[in-house]
């Protein structure tokens, strides 16, 4: 006997983890059975033994997985499990550890609701910054929905009831079967290029998972997001939700529900119209009192008590302000005047005119050049002769060199 090959049952137990871990199909794997055995622990952890005709399965759900799941499981309950399997090597057995946990019967549907809701948010589609607004007060609202059945009935009473103004149009389509999303898909389409509504309501009454299936067709996803108009879905009741309901613009909880949020309330709209009506008179009356206490304020002024007093004041002051003006203007006028005759006085002295008044005269050659010195000159230069009055003309004959009298600009 060769004990090399003897292995411990720690060993046995993990060795066979291994193997189990590295398989891909029991890595993600959907298990079919029937509930037994069920018990939710105080911690959370849900533990559970699936069965059928063939053997049993022994499977555990976390905390995190089981607080997600939609719907209450229990004994004899036949689901659809998805999971990993794997070894617990304390106790040497194999198991189901559980992360999704689904009713059967609507097994295959439900996964396909995920995983195009996962498929489409992934895409953007459901983005808040999408969403369109509703408008306040429609004046036209589309109906893409079965013109039969207490759906539409409920939907027209209420808009009726609290927005009649509303002009609304049914657009008949199928709602569940094969051909209800190609149908649903058009009659959006059609109101758009139209421009028929303001907002579009679409969706149907209540009913099973493969009654509301048309809702969940990613064609009719993709034509409502791609909706210039609103869109309000309606689909089933209070907990039904749709791949439609999460694209639309706003999501109701019924037909009903999509009427109410579609339109305001005609008797709420006018409380509020009376309410504001009620302020603004309020405000007007105010406003009334405030311009009176102003009137009043002003009757009381000795402008409209004594007006000519008024007047005679005034025009008193204008007068003492006329003859101020008038003083300034004469004693400016007076001053500038003086200035003037100063700077003529300093003009006059100045003035080569009065150099000749005292006998002078100023001699200057043909080109006006003025002659200071004899050496200037040459024999029989013309020169003019400036005297106080008129003048000569005169050609040298003798030039006679003689001393400088007076001051040059060189001697200052």
């Amino acid at each position: 006997m060769d004990t090399s090959l003897i292995l411990s049952v720690t060993d046995v137990n993990q060795h066979l983890k291994g193997l189990i871990s590295q398989d891909e199909l029991l890595a993600s794997v959907f298990v079919r059975g029937e509930l037994s055995n069920y018990k939710l622990h105080s911690s959370g952890h849900a533990y559970m033994t699936m069965k059928d005709e063939g053997g049993v399965l022994r499977a555990v759900m976390f905390r995190g997985s089981a607080s997600r799941l939609k719907f209450r499981p229990d004994n004899g309950m036949k689901v659809i499990a998805h999971g990993r399997i794997d070894v617990f090597p304390r106790d040497g057995q194999y198991q189901l550890y559980i992360d999704d946990l689904i009713p059967d019967g609507i097994g295959a549907l439900y996964i396909a609701y995920e995983q195009l809701k996962e498929k489409l948010g992934a895409e953007g589609l459901f983005d808040p910054m999408y969403k369109k607004p509703i408008p306040r007060c429609p004046a036209r609202i589309a109906l893409v929905t079965s013109p039969t059945g207490a759906a539409v009935r409920d939907m027209l009473r209420i808009l009726r009831a609290r927005w009649p103004i509303a002009r609304v149009r049914i657009y008949p389509v199928r709602v569940q079967g094969p051909e209800a999303p190609a149908e649903i898909c058009e009659g959006i389409r059609f109101v758009n290029e139209h421009r028929l509504a303001d907002v579009i309501i679409t969706g149907r009454g209540g009913g099973s998972i493969e009654d509301l299936w048309a809702f969940n067709d990613e064609m009719v996803a993709r034509e409502i997001f791609a909706s210039q108009i609103p869109v309000i879905s309606a689909v089933g009741h209070e907990p039904d939700f749709t791949i439609v309901d999460f694209v639309a613009d706003l999501r109701a909880a019924t037909p009903s529900n999509a009427a109410e949020l579609a339109v305001p309330d005609r008797a709420e709209l006018a409380a509020q119209l009376r309410m504001t009506q009620a302020r603004i008179l309020q405000l007007g009356r105010a406003r009334v009192t405030l311009e009176r206490q102003r009137v009043a304020a002003l009757a009381g002024k000795r402008v409209l008590t004594s007006p000519m007093n008024y007047i005679e004041d005034r025009a008193m002051a204008l007068d003492h302000l006329s003859r101020r003006f008038e003083d300034m203007v004469q004693r400016g006028t007076t001053t500038r005047r003086d200035r003037l005759a100063r700077a003529a006085g300093m003009l006059d002295a100045l003035s080569p005119m009065r150099v000749l008044a005292r006998g002078y005269a100023m001699a200057t050659t043909g080109d006006g050049t003025i002659l200071r010195d004899a050496a200037q000159l040459h024999p029989e230069d013309t020169l003019t002769l400036r005297l106080e009055r008129g003048g000569a003309v005169c050609r040298v004959q003798e030039i006679i060199e003689g001393e400088q009298h007076g001051s040059t600009e060189n001697d200052i």
